[in-house]
């Protein structure tokens, strides 16, 4: 187990706390701000980010190397009540990233207060034994004088190892929040490799980064009905330049329209957003070619969710 080690003005040798390693689970309820606070917290653009509740559907891990400690963030969706196989498939995500959590960090948003659900997810939490650091995140929204009950209520529903009050979005520094968080993981050695940040394949990032830009310019009922599987991802040796082709699911054939949009509008818009993130993370240039399918029900459908990496 490595240590780090300091010297006295005598020369005398004197050794420091040893480094730790572990995983947090970020949670909360849906829309909090837990994919924007791992982004963040990362220094990398590791979890998809929406106004869209559930933007999150499987288990994103999130790596930060520190020199006294390397921290494995791993974002789970907004537990909620499941209405279909995927959302079942989504919370057994959740309690699982939960089960092997070395500390939990429970996000809840100011602008709400302490919620109902936020009591639920708390009881979750606490069913399972660790320290838990609360975070009430869009601090930036409310008045400093209504931020002080806030906690104080906080405080009462739980013994929180720590209560830390930020705004995800816009603040600049979170070294008090991330020296909190590495002082609670055990002690041990660094398990990845210095300039990895996640463990996610490029396929799986692409076909997030597709799915956001979906979500981002559609509304109703189809950001929840989509799912995104790339069909192609080839790289020419010769060009650097990456193709990929990508199929997008849709339930209903209005749901396709409408993500089609007039003369393609709609795919060209996403195509054009997706393309940017992917060139962005691959550091090359990209081809994207969509195209949409209706998969009736395929939420329902064991073997689609399977295929989708959801089961």
């Amino acid at each position: 187990m490595n240590e780090t080690s300091t010297h006295t003005t005598d020369g005398a040798r004197t050794t420091s706390a040893p480094f730790r390693s572990g995983m947090i689970a970020i949670v909360g309820r849906p829309n909090v701000g837990k994919s924007t606070l791992i982004n963040r917290l990362v220094g990398e653009k590791v979890a998809i980010v929406s106004p869209v509740p559930q933007t999150t559907r499987t288990r994103v891990l999130g790596i930060l190397h520190r020199a006294d400690a390397e921290v494995t963030f791993v974002d789970t969706l907004g537990l909620h009540k499941a209405r279909h196989l995927l959302n079942e498939a989504m919370i057994r995500a959740a309690r699982a990233a939960l089960d092997e959590a070395d500390v939990v960090c429970m996000v809840i948003d100011a602008t709400a207060g302490w919620r109902p659900g936020d009591r639920a997810v708390l009881s979750l939490v606490t069913a399972k034994r660790g320290p838990v650091v609360l975070v009430i995140n869009k601090v930036d929204r409310v008045k400093k004088p209504a931020l002080l009950p806030l906690i104080d209520v906080c405080r009462k529903a739980h013994a929180f190892a720590e209560i830390v009050p930020i705004s995800a979005q816009h603040d600049a520094d979170f070294e008090p929040l991330l020296r909190a968080l590495a002082a609670l993981v055990p002690a041990g050695d660094a398990h990845y490799p210095a300039d990895e940040y996640t463990d996610q394949t490029t396929r799986a990032m692409a076909a997030e980064f597709i799915r956001e830009a979906i979500l981002l310019s559609t509304r109703e009922e189809v950001p929840h009905a989509v799912a995104v599987r790339i069909e192609e991802f080839r790289e020419d040796p010769a060009t650097g330049l990456v193709s990929i082709s990508a199929q997008v699911l849709v339930e209903k054939e209005s749901q396709k329209a409408i993500l089609i949009g007039t003369g393609g509008s709609m795919m060209k818009q996403v195509g054009e957003q997706a393309r940017m993130e992917i060139e962005r993370l691959l550091g090359a240039k990209v081809y994207l070619s969509l195209w949409v399918t209706v998969e009736p029900n395929w939420r329902q459908d064991s073997r689609q969710l399977g295929e989708l990496g959801y089961a």
